[in-house]
């Protein structure tokens, strides 16, 4: 548990910062709320309110100060078939339960997985979340759609992001891009696409609101697959937003709180009207730059987005799409790993393949867990091809020619038993066969099996055998598992 201290900390160790960057990310959070809305199938207001409720929220139980939560892609597209067949309320009861399975999943601790993830499937996140990013923009670029003037905006916005931080950093160069070209478009009038444009503003606060389905266990097996697919979804790209904004402030976080943290803001917002959510990245690297690092950048964005949209919507409706695009187009340039262009020479070709196989999954699926798994399964499969390498079985004779010793050395496990079983000759007459384990470990019930497929084959054809220099830990399993001292051992096997 974290201290009271350290806590107040969190929140007040960075009020200036933490209020200038919440700021930015509120106006940044405003068309894409509206675009989540959209691609879910709801009106913008789902999307605007779950963005402030999440936001909120989280920066009170959040692992992770800095980091921004909202309503995001990864979670609309799993809702568009729910919301297509039953409704906003089937959503609003599904985000309830994603919430509650997030719960569970920090009860029980399950953010250690997060240890499995290599730094090449980081990498390929990152990149694919950069390139993702960016394609969002693309539609404001469309010539079909904006006119010249829109290109000379964010170009004008781009600069101004860039260039202005060389006069000072008191201020946050995004924010200055959007007040700037808000009130050059305003003043002169350029026909330029608007918030406004994207969606109409919500003009009321939310309220709160008890889903209206039927509590019968058919309603559980309509909302069960897309609240459990939310829940998982959404922890994923948090956790992996988490170890982002670890590395970029140079601090740790509690995994299993942040876990918490999300399913308390899911549960919360689907009771008003919301959808679900979770870390953003784009959102999140966008505070960290502008100064964000504590909970109160969090607590300001959502704040702020809700008195925007609902007591400020005329105004907020004018802001040039142009300013927000300049804004996350340095997000992704921001973001995307440039150094593991080079690195693709240099890097082991695995870790290579591990990166590019997560990137392109992601961007083909559009899915950032599809892309994620798969670059772990690829990471599982290389570590365990590398490991199997070092595994080798050499072998002594004694003089008579009546006894061979086996040294094994190395993991005994499902990818080193071929290796295993093809250094032995069951062929060799033999009186004894000695098979020393002692620089080895055996992991697992393939290896086990493979050690009592070996007893077995000696013995069958007369060798007293006999394993020495187990471990402790490979003798406990081996103890457990093996069946080669016990009666019927061979049909046992066979059988199998």
């Amino acid at each position: 548990m974290i201290s009271l201290d350290a806590y107040r900390a969190q929140w007040f160790g960075n009020i200036r910062g933490d209020l200038m960057a919440g700021l930015v990310v509120a106006l940044a959070l405003i068309p894409e709320a509206i675009a989540f809305s959209i691609i879910a199938g709801v009106d913008p207001k789902v999307g605007l309110y779950a963005s402030f409720s999440i936001a909120v929220l989280i920066s009170f139980t959040g692992g992770r100060p800095g980091m921004i939560s909202a309503a995001t892609a990864a979670t609309a597209v799993l809702m568009v078939t729910l919301v297509r067949d039953h409704g906003l309320q089937y959503l609003m009861a599904a985000t309830v339960l994603a919430g509650l399975i997030q719960i569970g999943a920090g009860i029980l601790k399950l953010g250690f997985v997060m240890r499995y993830v290599s730094k090449s499937v980081m990498t390929g996140f990152v990149n694919a979340l950069a390139i993702l990013i960016f394609m969002a923009q693309l539609p404001e670029l469309d010539p079909t759609r904006v006119t010249w003037l829109t290109y000379v905006l964010v170009a004008a916005g781009l600069a101004i992001i860039y260039l202005f931080p060389l006069l000072t950093r008191a201020i946050p160069s995004p924010l200055v891009n959007i007040v700037v070209l808000t009130a050059l478009t305003m003043a002169f009038g350029w026909d330029v696409r608007t918030v406004g444009d994207m969606g109409e503003l919500p003009d009321a606060l939310p309220v709160f609101l008890v889903p209206q389905i039927p509590l019968t266990l058919e309603t559980l097996r309509i909302i069960l697959p897309y609240s459990f697919a939310v829940a998982v979804v959404g922890l994923l790209e948090s956790l992996m937003t988490q170890n982002i904004v670890d590395d970029l402030t140079d601090t740790k976080s509690n995994r299993s709180q942040e876990c918490i943290g999300q399913g308390i803001a899911n549960t919360a917002t689907g009771f008003i009207g919301g959808m679900a959510g979770c870390a953003m990245i784009g959102q999140s690297i966008i505070n960290v730059k502008s100064g964000g690092r504590g909970r109160l950048s969090a607590f300001t964005a959502g704040t702020v987005l809700l008195i925007l949209v609902v007591f400020l919507g005329d105004w907020v409706g004018r802001m040039p799409m142009p300013a927000l695009v300049a804004i996350m187009i340095m997000v992704s340039i921001g973001t995307f790993s440039w150094s593991s262009i080079k690195n693709l020479r240099t890097h082991p070709r695995s870790s290579s393949i591990v990166m590019i196989a997560t990137v392109v999954a992601v961007i083909y699926t559009h899915n950032l867990a599809i892309g994620v798994l798969l670059g772990v399964l690829l990471s599982g499969i290389f570590f365990a091809a590398k490991i199997a390498q070092l595994f080798q079985v050499s072998s002594t004779i004694s003089r008579d020619g009546r006894e061979r010793v086996y040294v094994v050395e190395g993991q005994m496990f499902y990818g080193s038993v071929e290796d295993f079983m093809n250094a032995f000759d069951f062929r060799e007459a033999l009186d004894r066969v000695v098979i020393d384990v002692s620089r080895a470990h055996i992991w697992d019930i393939s290896s086990v099996q493979a050690l009592d497929m070996a007893v077995l084959k000696f013995r069958r054809d007369g060798a007293e055998v006999e394993i020495v220099g187990m471990n402790a830990a490979s003798e406990t399993i081996v103890d457990r598992l093996a069946i080669h001292d016990k009666p019927g051992a061979a049909d046992k096997l066979m059988a199998h």
